[in-house]
């Protein structure tokens, strides 16, 4: 099955143009604000790849694509095999260090552990993997070929290709998303991406060298057991509750962490998706959508002093509540999660609790979310839920882009 790779992009025959996975989680849609001549540039990029006589099938789809998700996919390319790590022994290259790097851009895409397969990223809300399933038949079928003499140049997801070396060489050079200061704004960055010419690999997703939030465990568990040192003045972190936010694909490693120091982990997570693939990849332990079950498993657990990692479906601002406590109970992890914040801003339920009966039921606090990705799955507003709040965020970031546009627009005819 896997020998597939040696033919590079599937074209002959051309595979059957098939709709998205519904069943999969997917990326939000891209803001570009692209030019009407710079959406005909992108789908002149994603063109280069196929050859000239199915341009004409294409170039209506790809640009179908830009208009509808903000970025070409070509998700008629998608592999029909199962996106896994298969044992090494059964990828067809000509060495092995070839072979692992198969293995593990497999992984990266494996969607039971990527974030949003289809669109190639992994993790981090815009990780990407490969900017087009274009990119990923040529690269692996380079890899295919490559022998201990080669080395395979790879520039933001494009296969520049095998060039000569020696055994003692890398076997893959890799850069991503490499542009001068001069055009590395949020905005620029938006539009070479659509264009197809740059991407985002964040740390291992562009270097195929993603293994979850295992990397993060020990300094997760770390500053955790600190924390407890320094604020709460203990050694031992049994009977205590730390409340958190986020489980995407790094953010497993707060609820180990959790169990692994002895306390009540308990982490909230707006997408359903993330949460479930989490528990099922055994990060967390349990998890509900009920405030009430929460609260009452946090009870339980804190009672008998049981090392916990719970999930709750929801928005974090929904676990607190009124956070005007004089003496101040929740201390935070992370430094830019600030007291005066957590203080006043986060009002709901686990201050309520404490209104109501008296009893504290959180020890420590801290955020873990994409800050780095504010507007694509970073943060929430509590009012919405997760899909809906993508929708609104889109609509902003596009009067945003429309609105700074005419200003710019405006700025020059004022200056000539």
């Amino acid at each position: 099955m896997l020998r597939v790779f040696q033919r590079g992009i599937p074209v002959d025959p051309l595979p059957e143009w098939q709709p998205r996975d519904e069943f999969l989680p997917h990326a939000p849609v891209r803001t570009h604000n692209l030019s009407e001549d710079d959406q005909k540039l992108a789908v002149r990029n994603a063109l280069r790849y196929f050859p000239e006589h199915l341009h004409r099938t294409l170039a209506p789809e790809f640009a179908e694509e830009l208009r509808e998700y903000g970025h070409i996919y070509m998700y008629r390319f998608v592999p029909r095999m199962r996106m896994m790590a298969y044992p090494i022994g059964e990828f067809s290259a000509k060495c092995q260090q070839a072979a692992s790097i198969m293995l593990m851009i497999m992984n990266n895409l494996d969607p039971a552990i990527a974030q949003f397969p289809e669109e190639l990223v992994t993790y981090g809300g815009n990780g990407q993997v490969f900017s087009n399933w274009a990119q990923f038949w040529l690269t692996m079928q380079y890899l295919s070929q490559m022998t201990e003499e080669q080395t395979l140049v790879m520039y933001s997801g494009h296969p520049m290709g095998l060039f000569p070396s020696s055994p003692n060489s890398p076997r893959a050079v890799i850069t991503n998303g490499m542009v001068i200061p001069q055009y590395s704004s949020k905005e620029d960055y938006n539009r070479m991406f659509a264009l197809g010419v740059t991407m985002y690999g964040q740390m291992t997703a562009g270097s195929y060298c993603y293994i979850g939030p295992q990397g993060i465990v020990h300094g997760t568990t770390l500053t955790l057991m600190n924390a407890g040192r320094k604020y709460l003045k203990v050694q031992d972190l049994k009977g205590k509750v730390y409340v958190t936010s986020g489980l995407g694909g790094m953010s497993g490693a707060q609820a180990k962490a959790a169990v692994i120091a002895g306390c009540v982990g308990v982490i909230a997570e707006v997408s359903k998706e993330a949460l479930v693939k989490r528990h099922g990849q055994g990060w967390l332990m349990e998890y509900t959508a009920s405030l009430d079950e929460c609260i009452q498993k946090i009870r339980d657990a804190r009672l008998k002093q049981k090392a916990l990692s719970l999930g709750y479906h929801g928005n974090v601002v929904d676990l607190w509540y009124e956070m005007t406590n004089t003496n101040g109970f929740c201390w935070s992890v992370r430094s830019y999660v600030l007291r005066y914040t957590v203080d006043r801003l986060l009002r709901e339920r686990l201050v309520d609790e404490h209104r109501k009966t008296g009893e504290l039921l959180v020890d420590l606090g801290s955020d873990q979310t994409s800050l780095h990705n504010p507007f694509n799955g970073g943060y929430f507003p509590v009012q919405v839920r997760a899909g809906k709040a993508f929708y609104l965020k889109h609509q902003l970031i596009i009067v945003i882009s429309t609105w700074n546009s005419l200003t710019l627009a405006v700025t020059r005819v004022g200056t000539n």
